[in-house]
């Protein structure tokens, strides 16, 4: 393996401006070694102070719809690895307490291997990326790299590995960050922006027979999947000649006790304002459609009991499209990393989305409702591949564990530290092992975590719903 010293990235020419070259970016990253030892990043132990896990999650669920909150509790309480999708908060208060290098990128927030996925490009190619930015802020990168090797060390629990194929898939994770990192360092400015994945390149790359049939059957599936054809006929009614979306309670409903015009007047006067957010082509593509129906819809483990709904949006009788609009909050990254500077928090999401991903949706956009809840607003169901973690095997997993370590290098490498990064990891074993060992420790906690919500609910502290299987 070749050392640090022969690692360093590529000397740039004369500069028209003052930035340091990439050899000085490196030089930097390298230098903050002495002051952050890689080494120390493998170490866990909670705080004396901190706070209890109930604590957390109440502070989490401030402000969220209160008839939702057993919903979400219930799935949390489903494994650990669900509960840590959950429990965003809870990390970035332990993280803060981490060594950090004190380089900032765009981070993602709540980066785990579930928040990752094949999307369509505005163009209609399938690529894979981070797809949830919700906790999108500027941020130390350890920290997402720290959360999502955590998430595999769970995830792998999760579907009854051992330790040994727990630690190679989070320890690969960090090794391909690595890798990835100081390719993204030495690669011009352009290339690193028109950097992404292609899923049909992924599949080529698969070895598991079974998973690649099975994946190219999802991905065939998600390309013919029109929202004419298979959403709209699923989603919406036509009773009495009136088209609305299907209620399905408790995951998709209208507002209960409110008028429905009322409604529909407030969100179309913000609807109004989110069409001045997007783009005058993708304005006039919209003017095209007349806002038909909003229901509420809950997604997600960490979303549940936010403002979150579907628009149903038609242009003639059967052209309908459909929009996601999802409540956007604080960061829970802000108490720590400091405060977005961004007034309307789903701008700060569409920004941070525009900066990380290699394609962001065509429709992002955002606005504020009523009482000041701010919202940002993409297209639902837009040929999205989900991955299904639970029917990964070990080698399936490792393998994974190396995409999600590919784009977030890249997503990270956007900001422009790619070089500082890359020059503080260097090219060995040290800090690939401090996390793997750092994601143990903290898989060990989230466990404990997990644990403390199960007895309060049985303790009948903590309200809960379960959804039927």
């Amino acid at each position: 393996m070749a050392t640090d010293d022969q690692e360093q990235p590529i000397e740039r020419r004369a500069r028209p401006h003052a930035r340091p070259s990439r050899t000085e970016l490196y030089a930097q990253g390298k230098a903050l070694r002495s002051t952050c030892p890689r080494q120390s990043h493998a170490a866990w132990k909670p705080p004396a102070d901190r706070p209890a896990p109930i604590e957390l999650l109440g502070k989490a669920n401030e402000g969220r719809i209160p008839r939702l909150l057993p919903l979400r509790h219930g799935r949390m309480l489903q494994s650990p690895f669900v509960f840590f999708r959950g429990a965003a908060l809870h990390m970035a208060t332990d993280l803060a307490h981490t060594p950090t290098t004190g380089i900032y990128v765009q981070a993602c927030g709540d980066c785990h291997l579930s928040n990752f996925g094949g999307f369509a490009t505005p163009e209609r190619r399938l690529i894979f990326d981070i797809n949830d930015l919700d906790e999108t802020l500027p941020a130390p990168w350890e920290w997402d790299l720290k959360r999502l090797a955590t998430s595999f060390v769970l995830a792998a629990r999760d579907n009854g590995f051992g330790q040994r194929e727990a630690r190679k898939a989070a320890l690969t994770l960090v090794r391909s960050y690595r890798d990835r990192m100081i390719e993204f360092s030495r690669m011009r400015v352009l290339d690193v922006l028109y950097a992404s994945i292609d899923v049909d390149w992924i599949l080529k790359q698969m070895k598991n027979r079974r998973t690649r049939k099975g994946m190219a059957q999802r991905v065939a599936k998600a390309r013919t999947r029109s929202v004419a054809e298979f959403d709209f006929p699923q989603m919406v009614s036509s009773e009495g000649g009136k088209i609305r979306i299907k209620d399905n309670p408790p995951l998709i409903y209208h507002i209960p006790d409110q008028d429905p015009n009322e409604v529909m007047a407030h969100v179309r006067k913000a609807f109004g304002a989110y069409l001045k957010t997007v783009p005058k082509n993708v304005r006039h593509i919209l003017d095209q459609f007349d806002l038909v129906d909003i229901a509420v819809k809950v997604v997600g483990v960490g979303s549940v009991g936010t403002a979150c709904a579907v628009l149903l949006l038609m242009a003639e009788e059967r052209d309908p499209i459909f929009l996601q609009v999802k409540e956007a909050r604080a960061s829970v990254l802000e108490p720590f990393a400091g405060a977005s500077e961004h007034a309307n928090h789903g701008e700060r999401i569409v920004v941070g989305s525009r900066i990380m991903q290699a394609a962001s949706d065509l429709f992002l956009g955002w606005t504020t409702g009523r009482e000041g809840l701010h919202f940002y607003v993409r297209q639902l169901k837009d040929m999205k591949v989900k991955v299904p973690i639970e029917l990964l095997g070990p080698t399936d997993l490792v393998q994974y564990a190396a995409l999600c370590a590919r784009a977030l290098a890249r997503a990270h490498s956007c900001t422009g530290e790619a070089a500082r990064i890359a020059g503080y990891i260097g090219s060995g074993d040290v800090f690939p092992r401090a996390v793997t060992d750092f994601a143990i420790a903290y898989a060990d906690q989230s466990e404990r975590d997990h644990q403390t919500l199960k007895d309060a609910a049985l303790a009948g502290r903590l309200e809960v719903f379960i959804e039927e299987a």
